[in-house]
């Protein structure tokens, strides 16, 4: 089948689509777009994270054809968003950088998509509104205070402006 959708705000196409190719697997073989990781393929460690519609989801658990018609954005369709010039990173992106966020860089793509996600919705999110929205998001290697911080300091630097 063919599936004809939305990818951070271009129209695409994937053919010969199986039934039970994931949307996952679609972004990433299909469009060459490898930011979403493909960790557990049982959505427990949000490391492919997409926006369907705007909404967060596991992209490993939506089934390809699902996408038909909707729009998707991806960590790579980050850049350029949020008042920034086009390809220049997002304010949670350089946030995670400045905030010494990143390590193996793993789950950075999931937490990238979930955090802009949340800002999106509550601009001055509490810390318990941070840590609920990042809670299907899985780090092995930092011990989540610095991704914390990061989040705190895209939410700052966008009450600012940017």
């Amino acid at each position: 089948m063919r599936v004809t959708f939305t990818v951070n705000g271009r129209k695409q196409e994937a053919d010969d689509v199986w039934e039970g190719e994931s949307l996952l697997y679609v972004l990433r073989e299909r469009l060459g777009l490898p930011g979403s990781k493909n960790a557990c393929e049982q959505g427990e460690c949000g490391s492919c994270t997409v926006r369907l519609d705007g909404v967060p989801v596991c992209a490993c658990l939506v089934a390809a054809g699902q996408a038909e018609g909707r729009e998707v954005v991806t960590v790579e369709g980050l850049a350029g968003r949020s008042g920034t010039a086009e390809g220049e990173l997002s304010v949670v992106q350089r946030a995670f950088v400045d905030a010494g966020a990143v390590q193996c860089g793993f789950c950075t793509p999931g937490l990238l998509v979930a955090a802009d996600d949340l800002l999106e919705r509550v601009p001055e999110p509490s810390d318990a509104d941070i840590r609920e929205a990042l809670s299907g998001n899985l780090c092995r290697c930092t011990g989540y205070e610095k991704i914390l911080d990061a989040v705190r300091l895209a939410a700052a630097r966008t009450g600012e402006g940017g």
